[in-house]
C-alpha cells in the first residue's frame, strides 16, 4: 500500500499542460504515492452543471493532499461559483500560503533579495459568500438604503470570527518560528473597517504573546502595497485577511517574476491542495508554451507539507539551478522553451 494518496485535478486550459509537467517531476522523485485523477472546473460545469462534482469531493475526502492546475472562471453565469472557493470552505482549508522568493538568474525579478511568505486567511472575509441581491426585507428597512430602488443595491458582507482570525495568525507566527523567520507583519484596515479589522488586531496581540522571540508589526493594507515596492527586503512573513491577501500576494508574485513563478497552498488540518496561482489561459491550452515553474513550485510546497524534506530540497536545488543557468526559459521570461522542456530540465538536475 502506498504511503500517500494524492488527488490530481488538472482543471481547464493550461491546467492540463502544467499538470503534465508536474507528473514528469513527480515520476522522477519516485514519491511513494498513488495518484488519483479528478475532474473540476468549467468543463465539469458544461458536462454536469456543476464545476465541483460530488465524485471529486469524495476523492478528496479520501486523499492526503491534492495538486490543482487551473480553472476557467465564469463570474456572470447564473449559479456558477468558483470550485476552489467552495473547496476551501468545504474542507476548511483556512490557510492560503504563498511563498514569494526571487530565484537568482530570473530576469523578471523586481529585486534579487526578496524572500517573503504571505499567509492569507482562506475561508472568511469578503469571500465568505454572504451576499444579498435583491435585498431581503430586513435590510430594505435600513435608513441608508431607503433612497434606492431594490434593484439598485447589492450587498456583500465581510465576515470575521475570532476563531478564523486566531487560526490564521497562529499559523503565520508558528510557521515563522519553525522556519527561522524573524518578523511577522499583520496587514489590516482597522482605521476604517473598525469591527472586523479591530478583531483581527486584537487576536494578533494575543497570539504574539506566545512568540516573544519574534518581532511583529502592523501595516494598513494601502500603505503595505506601497512599502512592498519600496522596501520588499524588509518583509519576512505577512499575514492578513482573505481579500487583502489575494491582492497582496499577487503583488508579491510580480516582484519575483509574475504568476508563472507563483505557487500556493490551501491548507487545513486534514487536507491540503497545492496550486499555481495563474489562470487557465484557454488560448494557450495544449500548446505547451506556458511557464510550469509555478506548478513545479507547488509540488515543492506539497513535499514540504508532507514532510518529504529530502525530496523537497532536491527539487528546490534543481529549480534553483535551472533558473540560474537560464537555458530553459519560457516565453514570459524571454525564452523559447516549452512547458515540458522546463520540466525535463528540472528533472535532469535531480540526483
Amino acid at each position: 500500500m502506498a504511503k500517500y494518496r494524492i488527488c490530481l485535478m488538472p482543471g481547464d486550459g493550461i491546467g492540463n499542460d502544467v499538470m503534465e509537467a508536474a507528473r514528469i517531476v513527480l515520476d522522477k522523485l519516485a514519491l511513494d504515492a498513488d495518484y488519483v485523477n479528478a475532474e473540476i472546473g468549467w468543463t465539469c460545469w458544461e458536462r454536469y452543471g456543476d464545476a465541483l462534482p460530488q465524485a471529486t469531493i469524495d476523492i478528496l475526502a479520501e486523499s492526503d493532499c491534492a495538486l490543482f492546475g487551473a480553472i476557467t472562471s465564469k463570474p456572470h453565469v447564473k449559479g456558477y461559483r468558483s470550485p476552489i472557493v467552495r473547496l476551501r470552505s468545504l474542507f476548511q482549508l483556512y490557510v492560503n500560503l504563498r511563498p514569494c522568493k526571487a530565484y537568482e538568474g530570473n530576469p523578471l525579478n523586481y529585486r534579487d533579495d526578496i524572500d517573503l511568505v504571505v499567509f492569507r486567511e482562506n475561508t472568511e472575509g469578503l469571500y465568505a459568500g454572504v451576499e444579498f441581491y435583491p435585498l431581503p426585507d430586513a435590510l430594505r428597512s435600513l435608513e441608508e438604503l431607503n433612497a434606492y430602488r431594490e434593484e439598485d443595491v447589492a450587498i456583500s458582507m465581510r465576515v470575521f470570527t475570532r476563531k478564523g482570525c486566531r487560526r490564521i495568525l497562529e499559523s503565520a507566527f508558528r510557521w515563522a518560528r519553525d522556519h527561522n523567520r524573524h518578523r511577522v507583519t499583520v496587514v489590516h484596515k482597522a482605521n476604517v473597517l473598525r469591527c472586523t479589522g479591530g478583531m483581527f488586531l486584537e487576536e494578533a496581540e494575543e497570539v504574539a504573546k506566545s512568540y516573544p522571540d519574534l518581532e511583529w508589526n502592523t501595516a494598513n493594507v494601502d500603505a503595505m502595497t506601497m512599502w512592498l515596492l519600496k522596501n520588499p527586503d524588509q518583509y519576512d512573513v505577512i499575514v492578513t485577511s482573505n481579500l487583502f491577501g489575494d491582492i497582496i500576494s499577487d503583488e508579491c508574485a510580480q516582484l519575483v517574476g509574475g504568476l508563472g513563478f507563483a505557487s500556493s497552498g490551501n491548507i487545513g488540518d486534514a487536507l491540503a491542495i497545492f496550486e499555481p496561482t495563474h489562470g487557465s489561459a484557454p488560448k494557450y491550452a495544449g500548446q505547451y508554451k506556458v511557464n510550469p515553474m509555478a506548478m513545479i513550485l507547488s509540488v515543492r510546497q506539497m513535499l514540504d507539507w508532507l514532510g518529504e524534506g529530502r525530496r523537497m530540497r532536491a527539487l528546490d536545488d534543481a529549480i534553483t539551478t535551472v533558473i540560474a543557468e537560464g537555458a530553459h526559459r519560457t516565453y514570459d521570461a524571454g525564452g523559447s522553451a516549452g512547458t515540458l522542456d522546463v520540466a525535463r530540465a528540472v528533472v535532469e538536475q535531480i540526483d
